[in-house]
């Protein structure tokens, strides 16, 4: 039988279980809070155009839901993931530090394990290797403290494999489904177990927990929404409001087709046809929830949050030219380019006027005060520094659009060539954007409010905005105990961005 049939039937059956809940007004309880964190999912890969003008990358997916949800709430055209990477993005969302300041600054697998890649002349510093562990205050443990039943499904990667913090119930969830402390699955098919064939490939990345759908002809993030489904109505039973962390395993790679969806795009090419259909399931999965939201009258009633953990993939595993597949954004995941970390973020619930767009640069380390505000659960107050903005007024459209000091720091090198794939920090301030290489010490200077394919450099025409902004970099990532990258030579740090004459600055290479 086709995952269709299943994902359709299963939920059907769930819905004769339990009888609808009358519609409620005005909210006057603390909300139900859906986190919905999509892996991978790049600024254009969804139908919502946040450009000015649609892309031709906004008409090739089809994303019913989250345009749904567009319509009834507020989409920010200008968020960010706080790392081109997933973990460090991840753990920002969930403790609210920016990578720069928790020293998670790339991507976890196992305990003690360095996964940076190795850049001629520089080594990464002694960042923290584990990820998040049981003494950081998350999200989710304050929401438990303050009564929220915490539901955790699907791709966690917050905490190293052989740590606690690789599972999310060490970290405030009262249940975990699929999460775990690897970042992709072995496979998406439930016809091979979402796992790797006996003696093939390296179990770590084997999906745990999903037995119930073991020799299925099922795709994971199907069989997920099901057990998000099920997750909700428990939560209802118990007279809790809920929290529910929902992270889809796609659009993450292995790039595998989905049967039920693949064929709406037989005018690319397979490796497109097959990454389209995983962004057409993870829609289908956000609007399984979203359909159960309404069909218990609790919608009016629960906050919605839907984003990505960075920009979308396109050095490798894509079909057509590598690099292009966020356009009109530069590069791709992994990169310092817009591409890399400008992410979607739609959000709806109590008090957001609907079909509303705000241009106020966010990051991720925002969704952590602001959750928590929409919980009515204070800050706490633990004396650790935290990044995030309480974007509660944007949201209520109370507040004007801020200009912000944004931060990104990744001293580490992907592995994948690229433009602006390698070791790097980054500020920017109102619309201007500096990128500092690691590698060479030189920097590039954008304008994104007139160039926001960052074609046009001004580092070297606009000195004043350069030294400008090159100290507001050095202040932040200094006040933040950043960890720069490491001369290969001598293990010392390389000098602060502001520490740099870069009229002396080495020209502009790619590795």
């Amino acid at each position: 039988m086709r995952g269709s049939w299943i994902l359709g039937a299963a939920l059907t059956a769930l819905a004769s279980c339990t009888a609808p809940t009358p519609s409620h007004g005005p909210i006057s309880r603390r909300p139900n809070i859906v986190l919905f964190v999509v892996d991978d999912l790049g600024w254009q890969d969804i139908r919502v155009p946040l450009a000015e003008q649609p892309t031709a990358f906004n008409a090739r997916y089809r994303t019913p839901n989250v345009e749904r949800l567009a319509r009834e709430g507020l989409a920010f055209t200008q968020a960010y993931s706080a790392a081109p990477v997933c973990t460090p993005t991840r753990a920002a969302i969930h403790t609210g530090i920016a990578p720069a300041r928790s020293h998670i600054t790339y991507w976890t697998l196992r305990k003690d394990t360095d996964t940076s890649a190795n850049w001629p002349g520089l080594v990464p510093p002694a960042w923290d290797l584990n990820g998040v562990q049981p003494q950081d205050t998350t999200l989710a443990a304050l929401l438990s403290t303050a009564g929220y039943r915490t539901i955790h499904v699907g791709k966690w990667h917050l905490g190293a494999v052989g740590t606690p913090g690789s599972d999310p119930r060490a970290l405030g969830f009262d249940v975990n489904i699929a999460g775990h402390g690897a970042g992709a699955p072995a496979s998406f098919h439930g016809t091979q177990n979402f796992a790797a064939p006996a003696g093939k490939g390296d179990p770590v990345w084997n999906v745990p927990g999903l037995e119930r759908w073991h020799g299925q002809d099922i795709y994971l993030d199907e069989a997920l929404a099901i057990e998000a489904v099920e997750q909700v109505d428990a939560a209802l039973a118990s007279g809790q409001p809920f929290f529910l962390n929902f992270a889809p395993y796609a659009v993450h790679a292995p790039i595998q087709p989905n049967p039920r969806y693949v064929g709406n795009y037989a005018h690319l090419d397979a490796r497109e046809a097959a990454y389209a259909s995983m962004v057409e399931t993870m829609d289908a999965a956000l609007g399984a929830v979203l359909d159960e939201l309404d069909r218990r009258g609790i919608a009016d009633e629960t906050l919605v949050v839907f984003t990505s953990d960075n920009g979308g993939l396109s050095a490798h595993a894509r079909g057509g030219e590598p690099h292009t597949h966020n356009a009109p954004l530069r590069s791709g995941k992994g990169s310092a380019y817009e591409g890399g970390t400008r992410v979607p973020l739609i959000v709806r619930g109590p008090g957001i006027a609907a079909a509303r767009r705000s241009a106020q640069p966010v990051i991720s380390s925002d969704l952590f005060p602001t959750l928590l505000a929409a919980a009515q659960v204070e800050l706490p107050h633990d004396g650790v520094t935290r990044d995030g903005l309480d974007l509660a007024p944007h949201l209520r459209g109370e507040a004007p659009e801020l200009e912000r000091v944004l931060v990104w720091h990744q001293p580490h090198f992907w592995g994948a060539r690229g433009p602006g794939i390698w070791p790097y920090s980054a500020v920017r301030v109102g619309d201007w954007k500096l990128i500092y290489r690691h590698h060479d010490r030189g920097v590039e200077l954008y304008d994104l409010a007139h160039d926001l394919g960052e074609s046009v450099d001004f580092a070297t025409s606009d000195r004043r905005r350069v030294e400008e902004l090159s100290g507001i970099l050095g202040e932040e990532l200094r006040s933040m105990g950043a960890q720069m990258s490491l001369e290969e030579a001598t293990g010392e740090p390389i000098p602060w961005p502001d520490a740099v004459d870069q009229l002396g600055a080495f020209g502009y290479f790619e590795f």
